[in-house]
Parts: C-alpha cells; sequence; structure tokens
C-alpha cells in the first residue's frame, strides 16, 4: 500500500505552529508469552510540544491502527482516523501531551518496521528503516525533518534478543511470566533529532565491541550482524576503518562525535546501501562478504563506512530544514568519505575511484530528460524518494569538490566548522553553509549557488592551441561549450591543466597549471612556451565537473597508448573521456570494446577494470550496430577468457575477468569452460570456486539453458541461506523459456506479498542479453502494468518495476513510440519521471547503434 505523501506546504504548516520537545515510545515485539511477535507489534508513544496559537488545529502522523488516544487529559474521537490524513488534534493548549496506543505492522518491504526470519536458524530479526518519512510506521510522530525532539524509547523483547536503538541502553531487565520470559530494554534519552533518524535493531544479533579514544572523547563501538553470518564478520577491519574515519573527522570538523555510542549494524534485506540513523547505523548485509571478492569491493564499503560517519554532523547535528536539500546531506557525505578514505584509510587512490565510478553515475543522470537542478524543487514526499540519484549524490559531490578547489580545502574546512557551530542540533539551508563558507574564505560565493545548484547539464571543456616548428605551444587556450541540457549556461570552473609527455617508455605529466575557466574561451598564457607532450588534459586532477574532450593528437594516445600512463586518476579521467563520447556517439561502440580489450592488461585499479569490463557489456549490448553485436561478444569474451587465464592466479585481476565472463552472451565452448569450473572437472589455476562464484556460474550456465532447475535446486540445497534463497530466485527467473518468463513477470509485478529481497531478485534475473527475442512481448506488458504496480505500492517498492523491468532490452523505435503513448496519459511525476529516463536511455542507444554502423 501507497504510504501517505506529506506536502511542503503541510510541513511548513505544522513547523510554523508547533515546536516539539519530546517522544516517549513504548513497544512490546513479543506475542505476550516471550515469544516474537509475528505480524503485529503494540505502540504506546507519548509526545509533548508546545503551539504558537491556543485553540489551533493539526494532525499527527501514523501508519496503523489507532486503539485509544487521548490530548491533554482528553480522550479524543478516533473513529474517523484515516492514514492518508492523520489524527486530527483540535483545540491545541500552549503546552501540550498526547498519548497514541496503537497496534503497528511488521513489514517485509524494507521500510518501517521490518521483520524477517533467518532460513538457516529460524531466529527473528527485526531493524528500522525510517527514510524519507517511514517513522510513522513504528510510533505516532510528527514524521517531517524539521520538528526535531528527544527520544527515549522502552522496549519489550523475547528473552536472549540484542536490542539496539539511538542511545545508551540504561537497564535490561527481566519480565516474570510466559512460556519464555521476555526483556525490558529502557534506554537513555537520545540528543535532539529528526524522525526519519530513530532507529531500532533487534534480534538475535552476533554483536562485536570496541572503543576509540583521543583526547576530545572516548566512543563505545559497536558491530551487529546475523549470528548466521557471524563467521565471515571482519569486524577487525570495521574498527580500524571506523576508528581511522573518527580520527579524520575529529581533526577536521571541530566538533567531536556528538551522539555518545556509535554502533554499526548489517541487517537482512536493506533496501539500499547503508542509513545514517544516529548513533546506530544500519547496513546491506551484503556488505559481511561471506565469498571472496575484491579490494575494490572492501574500498566501496569503506567508503560506505565512512559516507555514513560524515552524516552524524552534516544530517544529524545539522539538518535540513526540507527535502530540498537531500543533496546537501548526501553530496556533502559523499565528498567527505572519499577525502577521509584518501587521507586517513588505505585506500589512497579513491578520488580515481570517484572518477570512476561518482562522475560516471552523475553525467549518465545528468543527460537524462529528467535532469533536475542539484538544489531540486521536492513538492512532497513521493518527489524526495525518486530523487535519491546521481544528482543529489554524485553531482552534487563533484560540484562542492569545485567549490573546494574554487575557496580552498583549508578555507571550506573552517568553513564547516563555522556552520557546525551555528546550527547544532537544528535545521539548516543551503544559505547557512555559504554565509560560513564566505566568513571563513573571506570569497562572495552568491553566484556559485546560481551558476551550479540552480542550472542543469554539462559543459564541455576542450583545449585549442598552435604550437611551433620545436613543438612547444605558441598559444593555448580553453574553450567552454554550454550546458547541455540545459539552457547553454557557461560556468566558472576551476581547472588543473596537465601536459603529458614520453619517459622511460611511460607517459607522465610534465607540466601543470591551475587556472579559473570563464566564458567562451580562456587564454592560459602560463602554458606558452611549454613542450606540447603527447597528451593534454584540461581537467586534469579531475577538479571540475565538465565533460572532457581531447584534441585529435591525444586521442590518438588515448588510443594507442592509454596503458602507458603512469597515474591512476590520469588514466581514469582518460577512459572515462573515451566511455562518454562512446554514450555520445562520438566513438564507435566496436571502438570502445577494442580499446578496452587492449588497454585492460595495463590497468592496475581493479576498480577501473570492472567498470570498464561492463561498459564494455553495455557497449556491445545496447550501443553496437546488431549486425556486428555476434562478433563483438567473440572477441570480447575471447580477450576476458585469455585475460583470466593468464591473470596471476588467485588474483582480483583474474575474478573480475571471470566475473565479467559470467555476465556475457558466450558461445558453446566458453560455456564448457564456465561449466568446468562450476563443476571442478576443468578448473582454473589459482581460481577458488566459493559459494557466490558458484551461483554467477551457475546464472551464466542457466541464463544459456546449459543447466536447469535440478541444478538449482541443488545448489539452494547446499547454500539454504537467505542469500541462497535470493540467488536461487534471480536463477529461476533466468531460465531461457517462455513459462519461466510469465512467472517471474508475474511474481515481480502481480505478487505484492513478496519480501523486497525477492523482488529484486527475480527482476534481476528477468532480462538477459542473450535472451532479448524471448522478452519481446514484455514490452507491451510493461506499459499496461506500470502504473497499476506504482498505485499499489509504495514509491519506493515500485521503482524496482519501473526501472528494472523497463523494456531496456528492446531497442527499437517502437519501444520510444510505446513510452511516447504511455506518456501522453495522467500518471504521478515521479512514475513519469523514470519511464521518460527509460525512454531516454532506448533513444540513446539507438543514435549509438546507427553511428556505430555507419
Amino acid at each position: 500500500m501507497a504510504a501517505p505523501n506529506l506536502t511542503r506546504d503541510q510541513a511548513q504548516q505544522r513547523a510554523a505552529l508547533l515546536e516539539v520537545e519530546s517522544y516517549a515510545i513504548e513497544l512490546d515485539l513479543t506475542d505476550g508469552i516471550g515469544q516474537p511477535g509475528e505480524s503485529t507489534f503494540s505502540s504506546r508513544t507519548t509526545v509533548r510540544f508546545t503551539t504558537q496559537e491556543s485553540g489551533a488545529l493539526t494532525f499527527i502522523d501514523l501508519v496503523g491502527r489507532i486503539e485509544s488516544a487521548e490530548l491533554n487529559g482528553v480522550a479524543l474521537d478516533v473513529s474517523g482516523f484515516t492514514e492518508d490524513e492523520g489524527l486530527t488534534l483540535p483545540d491545541l493548549a500552549a503546552t501540550n501531551e498526547l498519548t497514541v496506543v496503537a497496534t503497528c505492522d511488521y513489514t517485509n518491504t524494507g521500510e518501517g518496521l521490518h521483520r524477517f526470519v533467518d532460513p538457516v536458524d529460524k531466529g527473528v530479526y527485526l531493524y528500522t528503516q525510517f527514510e524519507t518519512a517511514d517513522a510513522k510506521k513504528m510510533f505516532a510522530c510528527f514524521d517531517q525533518p524539521d520538528l526535531k525532539a528527544v527520544y527515549q524509547l522502552t522496549v519489550t523483547a523475547p528473552k536472549g534478543w540484542k536490542v539496539i536503538s539511538n542511545a545508551a541502553t540504561d537497564t535490561v531487565e527481566e519480565i516474570e511470566g510466559g512460556a519464555n520470559g521476555a526483556t525490558r530494554h529502557v534506554f537513555a534519552t537520545t540528543e535532539r533529532m529528526s524522525t526519519y533518524l530513530v532507529a531500532l535493531v533487534a534480534g538475535p544479533y552476533a554483536e562485536w565491541r570496541d572503543e576509540y579514544s583521543d583526547d576530545s572523547s572516548t566512543i563505545p563501538l559497536g558491530i551487529y550482524c546475523r549470528a548466521s553470518l557471524a563467521e565471515h564478520m571482519d569486524a577487525d577491519r570495521l574498527f580500524t576503518e571506523t576508528k581511522q574515519g573518527f580520527d579524520f573527522f575529529h581533526r577536521h570538523f571541530g566538533v567531536p562525535y556528538p551522539f555518545g555510542k556509535y554502533d554499526q549494524a548489517f541487517v537482512p534485506e536493506f533496501n539500499a546501501g547503508a542509513m545514517e540513523n544516529a548513533g546506530c547505523v544500519t547496513f546491506l548485509e551484503d556488505y559481511v562478504f561471506r565469498s571472496r571478492v575484491t579490494r575494490y569491493s572492501y574500498e566501496r564499503r569503506c567508503e560506505t563506512v565512512l559516507h555514513e560517519m560524515a552524516h552524524m554532523w552534516f544530517g544529524d547535528l545539522v539538518t535540513m530544514r526540507w527535502w530540498d536539500d537531500l543533496w546537501l546531506n548526501e553530496s556533502f557525505a559523499t565528498w567527505a568519505s572519499v577525502l577521509a578514505q584518501a587521507e586517513a584509510t588505505e585506500y589512497k587512490h579513491a578520488w580515481t575511484s570517484f572518477a570512476n565510478i561518482e562522475k560516471s553515475w552523475a553525467y549518465r543522470q545528468d543527460q537524462l530528460p529528467s535532469t533536475h537542478p542539484v538544489a531540486a524543487d521536492i513538492p512532497d514526499v513521493q518527489a524526495v524518494e525518486v530523487n535519491f540519484d546521481g544528482i543529489t549524490y554524485a553531482k552534487g559531490a563533484s560540484v562542492l569538490k569545485q567549490l573546494v578547489a574554487y575557496v580552498g580545502l583549508d578555507n571550506f574546512l573552517s568553513g564547516l566548522r563555522v556552520y557546525f557551530g551555528k546550527h547544532a542540533w537544528g535545521n539548516a539551508t543551503l544559505a547557512d553553509l555559504l554565509g560560513a563558507l564566505e566568513e571563513a574564505s573571506g570569497r562572495d560565493l552568491s553566484w556559485w549557488s546560481a551558476q551550479w545548484l540552480e542550472t542543469t547539464g554539462l559543459n564541455s571543456l576542450r583545449p585549442r592551441f598552435e604550437v611551433d616548428a620545436d613543438g612547444k605551444f605558441t598559444e593555448f587556450a580553453v574553450l567552454q561549450g554550454g550546458a547541455k541540457p540545459g539552457k547553454g549556461e557557461l560556468r566558472t570552473h576551476r581547472v588543473a591543466i596537465g601536459v603529458y609527455d614520453d619517459q622511460d617508455g611511460k607517459l607522465v605529466r610534465t607540466h601543470r597549471v591551475e587556472v579559473d575557466v570563464e566564458g567562451e574561451k580562456t587564454v592560459v598564457d602560463e602554458l606558452v612556451g611549454v613542450p606540447r607532450g603527447k597528451l593534454v588534459l584540461v581537467n586534469d586532477d579531475d577538479l571540475t565537473y565538465c565533460t572532457m574532450r581531447l584534441d585529435a593528437g591525444s586521442l590518438t594516445t588515448l588510443i594507442d597508448r592509454i596503458g602507458d600512463i603512469t597515474e591512476p586518476l590520469p588514466r581514469t579521467l582518460c577512459w572515462s573521456a573515451a566511455w562518454e563520447m562512446t554514450r555520445e556517439a562520438e566513438l564507435k561502440a566496436r571502438d570502445f570494446v577494442t580499446l578496452v580489450c587492449h588497454g585492460l592488461a595495463a590497468e592496475s585499479e581493479v576498480g577501473v577494470v570492472q567498470r570498464l569490463l561492463l561498459q564494455a557489456q553495455t557497449a556491445i549490448g545496447s550501443y553496437a550496430d546488431t549486425a556486428w553485436v555476434p562478433q563483438g561478444w567473440q572477441e570480447f569474451t575471447d580477450r576476458i577468457l585469455a585475460l583470466a587465464t593468464s591473470a596471476e592466479p588467485g588474483s582480483d585481476h583474474q575474478l573480475a575477468f571471470v566475473n565479467s565472463l559470467a555476465g556475457s552472451v558466450l558461445s558453446e565452448d566458453k560455456l564448457a569452460t564456465l561449466r568446468g569450473w562450476f563443476d571442478g572437472s576443468a578448473p582454473l589455476e589459482g581460481l577458488v570456486v566459493d559459494t557466490d562464484l558458484r551461483w554467477r556460474l551457475l546464472h551464466a550456465l542457466v541464463a544459456h539453458g546449459v543447466l536447469g532447475d535440478a541444478e538449482i535446486d541443488a545448489e539452494l540445497q547446499s547454500d539454504s541461506t537467505a542469500t541462497g534463497r535470493r540467488q536461487a530466485e534471480r536463477a529461476h527467473a533466468l531460465r531461457p523459456t517462455d513459462e519461466a518468463k510469465s512467472e517471474a513477470w508475474r511474481r515481480a509485478v502481480h505478487d505484492d506479498e513478496l519480501p523486497n529481497a525477492i523482488n529484486e531478485a527475480i527482476i534481476s534475473g528477468f532480462s538477459h542479453p542473450t535472451q532479448r527475442d524471448l522478452l519481446a512481448a514484455y514490452a507491451d506488458r510493461y506499459f499496461a502494468d506500470v502504473a497499476d504496480v506504482w498505485a499499489r505500492r509504495s514509491s519506493e517498492r515500485a521503482q524496482s518495476v519501473a526501472l528494472g523491468l523497463y523494456p531496456a532490452w528492446a531497442v527499437a523505435q517502437s519501444t520510444v513510440e510505446a513510452s511516447d503513448k504511455w506518456l501522453e496519459g495522467e500518471h504521478p511525476p515521479a512514475l513519469r519521471r523514470l519511464v521518460s529516463e527509460g525512454r531516454a536511455g532506448i533513444v540513446r542507444a539507438l543514435a549509438a547503434r546507427e553511428f556505430d554502423g555507419s
């Protein structure tokens, strides 16, 4: 069922009327005799608040069934209560006390209070997820970010459970009676925070303890995961990275960690990567690596750990007033986490990963018709739920990086300390942050927001130069193209221009200048007289957010010698330039694939390797002329198999190549090779086929029709875990039969009772690049079904269908026309946006295919 959709106007009216002081929340998670409750739990909330005008009327939010409600000692009539409109609170006094007793539902959708039963040991595990506005699914509240309060939580739970919340536990006492008894956990009162940051994690979780200490504080640390995953938890590594993060942020933010203890819980069936609940962060439990992964996976997990930690200051201590400034929360945390990684952890090349991953995400999102300014207009909660996107996270972080380059890192950090000092425990806006940065740096930033946050699209930057007979620059300029898509705005860019030349057979930077690029043409006199070299990068060090274009000589160097660039960041910028040219139909898809096949062997960064492999697969499957596609898959998989067999046995690169093969379209001989790896009859030296790799190999063999139900069932019997169940669901959906696709569609689209994780597993297996003919009929079914799914489900759950089942496999003009016809109808704006994004992907692929075949 779709949740109530609070509007910004409603939130502003309520915030103008109320100031919330405190919540006292009592929950009973048992069935009354000490066992875990199965479908519902009881919730009793007492909220104290004041009003600006006596006699006023407002409402409080709740998703559940109200048993009773009492306002200032007077019982309220709750017979007319509806979740959409909330509980009406009439005749308010200057000071008010409201008590609401309700019965609420557990969910299996990753929203509200999620309930999960571990198939291994039958343990029941609970956790909350309240962003954007789902706190109302656990307790009665004014569910908006600018009505902060303190919280005191009391929880009755089955005996033996761990119960974790935002604050430390005050007391735990056993309750007599019942078959097994129960325990009552009373938590200390929290600091002041928003409703969406309240957290509860409960169940027979495994626990690890440590602490971080420095001159300012001692912080108790906890790590939690399900008991059946405990053997795979690398707690020491996580504690080390957590301590490195606290040390970095304490030194640079000027405010000690404000929430007492710091717990990190890895929870099942989580919808996102993590959530920054104050003092009780929740993570996707796939970050507990039960099988071997590459170093890149550890790097991305560390980024997530530091991202959520940065939120403790930026988001939790100082919170946005309304969701218009969601970008500020997420962009800041992304920027700060990468900075902390690069300067405080083993991942010294974190900015290379940022250029490779976040920037690519931002570019893709910013070129869609649904692109929006970084500072987006958010009229209601549904609008923000589709705005957790590449603009909000990655473009925002990129423009913050540009701002740091403009004002200087020291000034930027000084401004943050001013900002935290002025707005701690309150709500703030972008204007407040810019004011603090101006105060610290002495620079006027009034123009910056208009240029970077209130516009859309990317500027192109390209070099224009002349050289003399000795190969030295006689003139040099940077040309800026107007922002696209958008209104063609020009921006001020702080850039580094790097010149690379031969040195002992490698390409190294021989000259660098840093300048401000303004207007259509910026003359760079500092480069006059400098040797032209072999490669010129006008966004060296990745300081600004732009599409970087290369001169003809540099493009030739990129194609012929990309592996000779010694440093990973400029090499990644060249890879990124080539990929963006491919997406823009300026470089043929087949030429990009050839470039990847030739350059991969010299690429040291395994994260870059993994991204390039995915991009090459996309180039073949979506951007290449269909007549060349079979040859493309053959050439690509020949090369990747050769790289897998020649890579250092047991290396990350070997694993990356094997994983890529498992996601490709394969000939019979390569399927035989994969089967030999899978069943052990023809192993690859150094390759350990562990649990998760077995599933990946099985998925490939099932998708091609080599293996089927019997092998899937046997594998599930060997891996009868929650992850194994998801993998089996994906495998069943991957079967290349009409019956399998019909059943997968029925369940993913029409079964609203499926847990979110199972639904997403089915969607992930529905389409495969070797099955496009089999899926042809489902384009029409998508447009017939998607609006109904959106109406029935919450927007977060419906998004997985709207995005994951959009017929991207049908790269044809007919798909564009079907999208256009659907878009002519009346549909919710958020859903229209998602469909228009899918349409844009088809249009881009058609243009690239035409160019590739020309």
